[in-house]
Parts: structure tokens; C-alpha cells; sequence
């Protein structure tokens, strides 16, 4: 009968310690939503990806190729050229995921996933802090957040 009890006690208190560290629905909510990036050219819309927060581009301030654009492509949807694998460079930015396999670390920050830089072609690891409802930090960088840089967007 103690055997029993005190197992009883461990899943209870494992149970709680697995709903204390991975977040309500509620607090994933806060973050999902369309975002503008900090130069204006994009709106990026968060969702939720089987529990991980993810992003997609929905918006573009220029969303096809100038006129007498140099590779050939005025007036054509804008692709995702720089990309380095050369089967990935005819897909559309628009629906483009760049942000994938955030988690909650606790608060309002997510952390433990990727961004991608369609200017670039670079992909790299990232951190997420909601900074107001309004107001959303993203912090890329290489090898640790030291070496990075946070970019601002807004609601």
C-alpha cells in the first residue's frame, strides 16, 4: 500500500512539472499572429506547428520582380533565389516557412529554433521574446546569442 502511494505522488507530481515547463495554449496564442519585420518589406504570420511555433511569410511590400530586373525576372513572383539548395530557389516567398521548431523557454520567450534570411540564403538559430503584445524581439545568431543580432517587429 505505501508502494502504491508514493508512486501515486511521483506521476502527480510528474504531471505537474511537465504542465508547469511546456506552456498553456493560451500563452502560445500571444505570440501567433501576423508580424512586421523591422524594415517594413514583410509580414510574417506565427503559428502554432505540432506544438512548436513556426513562421511563414504572407506579406510583401514588393512581392514581384521590378521591371527589366537583371536575372531575367520582371514583373514574375519574387522566389526564394539565395536559397543553397538550387531545388529549393523557383518556390514562392510568399507562404515561404523561414521560422521553424520554436519552444517554450519559459515566460514569454520561445527559443530552440531556426530563422531563415530569403535575402541571404542564411538559416540561423534563433530566440524569440514577446516584449508587449505589440512588440516582438528576434534574436539570430551563430553558435550562441552572443554572436547575433535582434531584430524588431511589430503587430
Amino acid at each position: 500500500m505505501k508502494c502504491k502511494t508514493i508512486t501515486l505522488l511521483v506521476v502527480l507530481l510528474l504531471s505537474m512539472v511537465t504542465v508547469g515547463t511546456t506552456g498553456d495554449g493560451e500563452d502560445t496564442q500571444k505570440i501567433q499572429g501576423i508580424w512586421l519585420n523591422e524594415d517594413g518589406r514583410a509580414k510574417i504570420e506565427i503559428f502554432d506547428c505540432s506544438g512548436n511555433i513556426c513562421g511563414r511569410i504572407v506579406w510583401l511590400k514588393e512581392p514581384n520582380y521590378p521591371p527589366g530586373d537583371k536575372s531575367g525576372m520582371g514583373g514574375k513572383p519574387r522566389v526564394d533565389l539565395e536559397n543553397p539548395d538550387p531545388e529549393l530557389r523557383r518556390l514562392p516567398l510568399l507562404g515561404l516557412v523561414i521560422m521553424k521548431g520554436f519552444d517554450r523557454a519559459g515566460g514569454d520567450a520561445w527559443s530552440h529554433g531556426t530563422i531563415y534570411d530569403p535575402v541571404s540564403g542564411d538559416t540561423y538559430r534563433a530566440k524569440i521574446t514577446l516584449e508587449s503584445p505589440h512588440r516582438l524581439l528576434i534574436r539570430g545568431y551563430v553558435m550562441i546569442p552572443l554572436f547575433g543580432k535582434t531584430t524588431v517587429w511589430t503587430r
